[in-house]
């Protein structure tokens, strides 16, 4: 099929509303999906990348982030891991987050940090829109069944849309989220931040910020893979 019969196909209003699903069918015939680590035809993470990044040990790192008591990570955002945290954000996969949750639980059984609440960081929400999910929202409900630790997405927001931090620089990055969160009911609560990769760590001081600024009492933060 070509693509514009495929534009002239979706162009028909009435037949997309009579067929729910067409519209995603149609795309994914024309460009098929491709697994996020090997690249493999119709997967967006495949069964045999997935058993690997089964296989892959959890790490323990440790990063400092200004405003944040401790930050840790379950590896380097390199090979395997980075690949699927990939697919988890970009190429829908969100089946991947009971994987990636696992190791935060994994990481946290040797940390035993004492908190009150889980705190996904937010997404505008205009990525939330084209995402269709939050990938950190998706890891904190899986960590809160595994650890029975209530998560509270709503105790943090974000204000304003920002660019993507993958595409800037290190100053860039700070200034881009300067100000976007606030933060409400958070006095006297021990938090725990939920994220997919920290680099420079501008994202979750800034969550912390907002979150000590409504009188959290201490904040820490976890993250799947780290940078550097």
């Amino acid at each position: 099929m070509s693509l514009l019969a495929v534009d002239n196909l979706l162009g028909s209003s009435s037949l997309v509303e009579r067929m729910p699903g067409l519209t995603a069918w149609l795309k994914d015939l024309v460009f098929p999906p491709t697994c996020g680590g090997c690249g493999r035809v119709d997967y967006q993470f495949c069964a045999v990348c997935a058993e690997k990044l089964a296989l892959l040990p959890v790490e323990y790192r440790e990063h400092h982030v200004e405003t944040v008591d401790a930050v840790f990570a379950t590896g380097r955002h390199a090979g395997i891991l980075a690949d699927a945290i990939r697919a988890f954000k970009y190429a829908g996969a969100p089946q991947l987050a009971e994987p990636l949750a696992a190791r935060l639980d994994a990481l946290l059984t040797r940390q035993l940090l004492s908190v009150d609440v889980l705190v996904p960081v937010p997404l505008s929400g205009q990525r939330l829109v084209e995402r269709g999910y939050n990938q950190s929202e998706l890891l904190a409900k899986r960590l809160s069944e595994a650890r029975g630790i209530s998560c509270n997405p709503s105790l943090l927001r974000r204000v304003r849309h920002t660019e993507k931090q993958a595409q800037l620089s290190g100053v860039e990055r700070n200034q881009n989220v300067e100000g976007a969160f606030a933060a409400d009911g958070a006095h006297g609560l021990s938090v725990l931040l939920i994220d997919d990769v920290v680099t420079t760590g501008s994202t979750l001081r800034e969550c912390a910020s907002a979150l000590r600024n409504k009188g959290a009492t201490a904040v820490y933060a976890i993250a799947v893979s780290a940078s550097g």
